[in-house]
């Protein structure tokens, strides 16, 4: 009984971090994260990273448990959040696509970036581009199948909870760690992967955009018949 337990809880978490670690790709957003705040320092960006990290926490978590019902409150429907959320994205990743590069030693250190940087922490940094509208939606849909006896609820929430911590933590180590990345990759092997992240993100957010049309359109046609 024991071992089928153990073995519920470990199938449930590697199943929801998966999905949220696969959709999130914090080492992959590493580079727009740092591209975002190339104006601090190593502790500033550490600080904003946590800031980003406890603020993804909440939002999945948020969207684990409550996330169904928030939607119902507000009548927003899940092709609605897509649509909107995917747009959002979508204008984020071309906006950085076509940023001019900037010169070498254009980013100074300053408090003043630093207080900019951390005001940006929640949007745009944290909502759309870390944990986003398909971030928010694979969530919602983790939550929404927990079981319906006492136990396994129990098990499902705390198995919720330990994965909302482990994918938190995996974007502070991704975010916090950008700049050792990017000394790896060198100042042009950076720029490279910094253009074809925000290339990626761009039809990250075109492709949840059709999805949510696609799934208004099928519920459009569906209420016809």
């Amino acid at each position: 009984m024991a071992e089928l337990f153990t073995s519920r809880w470990i199938g449930d978490f590697l199943f929801a971090f998966g999905a949220l670690f696969a959709i999130i790709n914090p080492y992959g957003l590493a580079f727009i994260f740092l591209d975002r705040t190339m104006g601090l320092s190593d502790s500033e960006r550490a600080r904003v990273a946590l800031r980003v990290a406890l603020y993804a926490f909440a939002v999945m978590l948020g969207s684990l448990f409550v996330g169904a019902q928030v939607l119902k409150i507000f009548g927003i429907s899940m092709p609605a959040l897509r649509i909107a959320g995917g747009l959002v994205v979508a204008a984020a990743g071309w906006s950085m696509l076509h940023a001019p590069t900037a010169a070498p030693g254009a980013h100074a250190t300053s408090t003043a970036n630093f207080a900019i940087v951390q005001r940006m922490a929640f949007f745009p940094l944290t909502i759309p581009l870390t944990t986003g509208p398909g971030t928010i939606a694979t969530a919602i849909a983790i939550g929404t199948h927990r079981p319906d006896d006492l136990d396994g609820l129990f098990t499902s929430s705390i198995v919720s909870l330990i994965v909302a911590i482990a994918v938190s933590a995996t974007i502070y180590h991704a975010y916090a760690k950008s700049s050792v990345m990017a000394r790896i990759f060198g100042e042009e092997g950076t720029s490279v992967v910094t253009r074809l992240s925000a290339f990626l993100l761009l039809c990250v957010g075109v492709q949840i955009t059709l999805t949510g049309v696609t799934e208004l359109a099928r519920t459009i046609l569906d209420s016809a018949k």
